[in-house]
């Protein structure tokens, strides 16, 4: 395993972020005397565990351990074993915090290196009423008659599957910044929903009308195809129209552009009323862009993936400048960066992190660029 994975795992592990699979590589590297130092090193030096955690008796932890686990009613001996090891880096952690914790008296206490997020709720409006949406939840959904029109699945909210006759009803859904969340409508199109977005549809689409949505922030299309119902998108720059098709847009009130990209289909770009003179069609592995303030709308080649990365938890920054990236962060990790390094902020770099804690990317910057910063719980300063 390379250095910069171990300390990954490392950093994954001690905020409460690491999947099983990555649990199991780290109690397997740890099997080796070196990686335990290293181990060691690597959280005092960035976690402010103290000097005590020298004096952690490995020998007698491993012998608790196997008391531990000869009481397991496991079946197989390579379970039981497994388990020691998973045991055992969960213990060697757990007692470091303890001893950092507890004999913070005995030392000076350091600098804190753990960011702590806020934590807003994803708000569902119904007409006048709203609901706080948990992303554990299994529950139905229901208007004000108490009709059922949709269930939401942990972190998709999906619509019953029909056209109405009657008058458009709306439902209006806002994502906070450090959560995503996914809205399959009514004719089954799924859209997911990025951070620090909100998201204005009927609960059911009317026959013989266009399907009309209203998007601030960023979201990804996976467009159900319906040559009777066009699909419109409209935002506050352009408006977005379509048949069946994937694409992402990228329209946060802060940006300078709205930007539409076309992973599969074909969608058309139009400025206020449509045209044939004033549409822009796009062709798989194009981005359509319209600055603010502007009637034109241009359009480029571009490698998709950047723009879709954050669907499935990446970031990737792609000749982007520091000023940009933070402002990214902030909308994934729900944190306030306070730059003060003003000349940082113009400069460009290049980077991918896949589903990594903030402890991760921070250190990242830090030690590839010499970025300085403090962390107090949401708020991190650059100097």
């Amino acid at each position: 395993m390379t250095v910069k994975k171990s300390e990954r795992l490392i950093v994954k592990f001690i905020t409460n972020q690491a999947s099983q699979e990555e649990i199991e590589q780290l109690t397997e590297w740890l099997k080796e005397g070196e990686n335990q130092i290293v181990f060691k090193d690597f959280v005092k030096t960035n976690y402010a565990i103290d000097t005590a955690m020298n004096n952690f008796d490995s020998t007698e932890v491993r012998k608790q351990l196997s008391e531990r686990i000869r009481k397991e009613n496991s079946i197989f001996y390579k379970r039981r074993f497994s388990s020691y090891y998973k045991y055992a880096a969960i213990l060697i952690v757990a007692l470091g915090g303890f001893y950092f914790y507890k004999n913070s008296d005995t030392v000076t206490k350091p600098k804190q290196n753990i960011v702590i997020p806020r934590e807003d709720e994803i708000v569902l409006q119904l007409g006048n009423e709203s609901q706080n949406l948990k992303l554990n939840e299994d529950r139905n959904i229901v208007d004000k008659d108490g009709k059922v029109i949709g269930r939401q699945e942990k972190d998709r909210l999906v619509y019953t599957k029909a056209y109405s006759e009657g008058a458009l009803v709306y439902n209006t859904i806002r994502i906070p910044y450090g959560k995503k969340f996914e809205v399959q409508l009514s004719d089954g199109t799924l859209v997911h929903l990025n951070a620090g977005t909100s998201l204005r549809y009927p609960v059911q689409f009317v026959k013989n009308q266009n399907r009309q949505v209203y998007l601030l922030g960023e979201a990804y299309f996976e467009v159900e195809k319906d040559k009777e119902h066009p699909f419109n998108v409209n935002t506050q720059n352009i408006n977005i129209e379509v048949l069946g098709t994937k694409f992402d847009v990228d329209t946060y009130s802060e940006n300078t552009s709205t930007d539409v990209v076309l992973v599969e289909g074909k969608v058309s770009l139009y400025k206020d009323q449509k045209a044939k003179e004033n549409q822009v069609y796009l062709k798989p592995g194009e981005k359509g862009s319209n600055e603010s303030g502007q009637s034109k709308i241009t359009k480029e080649l571009v490698n998709t993936e950047y723009y879709t990365a954050w669907v499935k938890g990446s970031l990737v920054f792609k000749n982007a400048s520091f000023e940009n990236i933070i402002k990214k962060l902030e909308r994934r990790y729900n944190v306030t960066f306070i730059n003060r390094n003003k000349m940082l902020g113009k400069e460009i770099f290049n980077a991918r992190f896949d589903n990594e804690p903030i402890e991760v990317v921070l250190k990242y910057f830090s030690d590839s660029y010499a970025i300085d910063y403090d962390i107090d719980r949401d708020k991190i300063t650059i100097k």
